[in-house]
């Protein structure tokens, strides 16, 4: 058997009318809407901290103080949440060529014409951008967090650095929401990818329009039986 590239073990198609594909296991779905619950609250500590005009909201973690204390342990649960779905997703999230394709002839995605673009494994090169994006900034957010957390790291490093820190920690939570709009846009625009993450499953006419490499792997290794 050829080895898998493009989906995951847990991914099957179900025999139902309409046919379905699962294309989320339980525990995967658990992870992603838990990381998702932390950042929502990581941006709403984190902006109230930041921007003076928004200092309101930290009433809903009960004052400054609260919201102080409980920015970094926010972030340091999400970075841990966030790196159990990237142990499990980022073989799925490598660039491949038909993804540098893809992104040449986005008009005709753009035009309902996805039929003529090439065939795509789990995810198209705009979910990897999410997926790689988030993964760098969420690690230049706990490095530069760290330095800054002075309730634990008084002594850390100087005080230059630390404003630094802060400059790279406020810039790469700016972009990092910036991807997250961009990320909740395409899934509303691109319709059954929220039931996806919801329910666990697409029917097999979105698959095939959508990643149809994805499905004829996940349909090869149905029809392959076990070795012996």
């Amino acid at each position: 058997m050829a080895k898998r590239e493009f989906s995951e073990s847990t991914d099957r198609i179900v025999a139902t009318e309409p046919v379905e594909v699962r294309r989320y296991a339980t525990h995967t779905r658990i992870n992603h809407w838990f990381t998702a619950a932390l950042i929502v609250l990581l941006i709403l500590s984190g902006f109230a901290l930041f921007w003076p005009p928004l200092f309101f909201l930290t009433g809903l973690f009960g004052g400054g103080q609260n919201a102080r204390f409980l920015h970094p342990i926010f972030g340091v649960v999400a970075c841990f949440s966030f790196l159990l779905l990237f142990l499990q997703l980022w073989k799925l999230n490598i660039m491949r060529r038909e993804d540098l394709v893809w992104a040449r002839n986005i008009r005709e995605l753009l035009d309902g014409q996805e039929e003529n673009l090439p065939e795509l494994g789990k995810y198209n090169l705009g979910q990897k951008f999410v997926f790689w994006g988030m993964f760098w900034l969420l690690l230049a957010m706990v490095i530069s967090g760290v330095m800054i957390w002075q309730q634990f790291f008084p002594d850390l490093v100087s005080i230059p650095v630390r404003r630094w820190a802060v400059l790279v920690h406020s810039i790469s939570a700016v972009l990092s929401v910036l991807i997250i709009i961009v990320h909740v846009y395409a899934a509303i625009w691109t319709r059954g990818t929220i039931s996806a993450m919801t329910r666990g499953t697409v029917t097999g006419g979105w698959a095939w329009r959508h990643h149809r490499k994805w499905l004829r792997e996940v349909a090869r290794r149905q029809d392959t039986p076990p070795a012996e």
